[in-house]
């Protein structure tokens, strides 16, 4: 597969992106890889270099674009280092639902646009932050999103926020899968079965459901990483992708 640096015209500025394009003669579908609040790394290339190989071209954009030529973060210890910690959390505060829907409009024209993608519409994924900015995404752009996955996502069903992304459910045409973890305070059981009501009321194909493990699971640079429940966050991934996206 090939790993392509692009830069793409966003809404506030260039944000830079890296493009993953599996081997052998497309067009393939393409996957908009949303990351946590770690942003754009080597852990989440690696990541849209297996939906590569699963045969889908995954772009992964630089959500902080806005912050210019920022210092990566070392995902290890910054939740435990408070200047890292109060920077990561500049950054993220300025993701507000109307700049996540602006910015990822611009990243589906992108992707969609490229000769290496079939169809005019993706599948979406995130983590942790990532997973918001993918149900938002799906419903502010149903036309350009026919898959949307979420795994340890959290503030995605609050009853008392305005902006939760379940608000928008009656928006969304994608098929929609999400993961949390189990005791996990970004997302309980009750904001679960709010998400799962405001989907099904909605009519939109669904799956709601919990792994045995710790927020943030997927994601192999993350303390709480746990092999197992990554390995059936891809398989989902392939079930969900497989049904909903065409080549």
């Amino acid at each position: 597969m090939a790993r392509v640096d692009v830069e793409i015209s966003a809404p506030e500025g260039n944000c830079r992106a890296s493009l993953h394009v599996p081997e052998g003669d497309g067009p393939w579908p393409g996957v908009l890889l949303f990351p946590d609040a770690g942003g754009l790394r080597e852990t989440k290339r690696v990541m849209a270099d297996r939906l590569a190989g699963m045969g889908y071209v995954t772009l992964v954009p630089d959500v902080y674009y806005r912050e210019g030529e920022w210092s990566p973060f070392d995902v290890a210890t910054l939740f435990t280092v408070p200047d890292e910690l109060a920077r990561m959390a500049g950054y993220s505060s300025k993701l507000t639902p109307e700049r996540i829907a602006s910015d990822s409009g611009a990243y589906l024209d992108f992707l969609l646009a490229r000769p290496e993608v079939a169809g005019t519409a993706a599948g979406t994924t995130g983590y942790c932050m990532g997973g918001r900015m993918s149900l938002i995404t799906a419903g502010a752009h149903p036309d350009e999103v026919a898959a949307a996955a979420s795994f340890h996502g959290g503030r995605i069903a609050v009853a008392d926020d305005p902006q939760s992304p379940h608000l928008a459910a009656g928006r969304i045409t994608a098929t929609v899968y999400v993961a949390g973890a189990q005791d996990d305070d970004h997302f309980t059981a009750e904001q679960a079965q709010l998400l799962d009501t405001a989907l099904t009321e909605a009519g939109v194909r669904h799956t709601v459901e919990f792994y045995p493990a710790k927020h943030g699971f997927a994601v192999p640079d993350n303390d709480t990483y746990d092999p197992t429940a990554e390995e059936r966050h891809w398989k989902a991934l392939e079930t969900l992708y497989g049904s909903a996206l065409q080549a």
